[in-house]
């Protein structure tokens, strides 16, 4: 895992923004930017070079699914690791997500451990 990597945590909760940046930190990756919404997160993918986007499932503007499309339907970005994170475990937003393009999902509560295997998995799962 590069531990320099960009990092872009998208939620609308400011707590759980938060939460997710110390579980970064925790781990050693301390280069994240933020957004409140996937409208907001959209323009921090065109005008940064992000590596790996951590983006809540609901949220008001643009959700975490509409963001997910946009990023897949843009040739620059369809390979860009995607973890989408959600309170929800429904069966069918996870298939759904999956069927988007979707990286990887995790459901709150999380654990940093659980965080990092799943950033390892994806930053180093090959772009289909």
């Amino acid at each position: 895992m590069n531990m320099n990597m960009r990092i872009l945590v998208v939620d609308d909760s400011s707590t759980m923004r938060r939460i997710v940046k110390t579980a970064l930190k925790n781990i050693g990756l301390t280069n994240v930017v933020t957004a409140n919404d996937g409208k907001a997160a959209w323009d921090v993918v065109q005008n940064d070079t992000i590596d790996l986007i951590l983006s809540d499932h609901k949220m008001p503007v643009m959700s975490g699914e509409e963001f997910l499309i946009r990023v897949r339907g843009h040739e620059d970005y369809k390979c860009l690791p995607f973890i989408m994170i959600t309170a929800e475990s429904f069966r069918e937003n996870v298939l759904k997500a999956i069927k988007l393009g979707v990286s990887n999902y995790i459901v709150k509560p999380f654990s940093t451990e659980q965080l990092k295997d799943k950033i390892e998995k994806v930053c180093s799962a090959p772009c289909n």
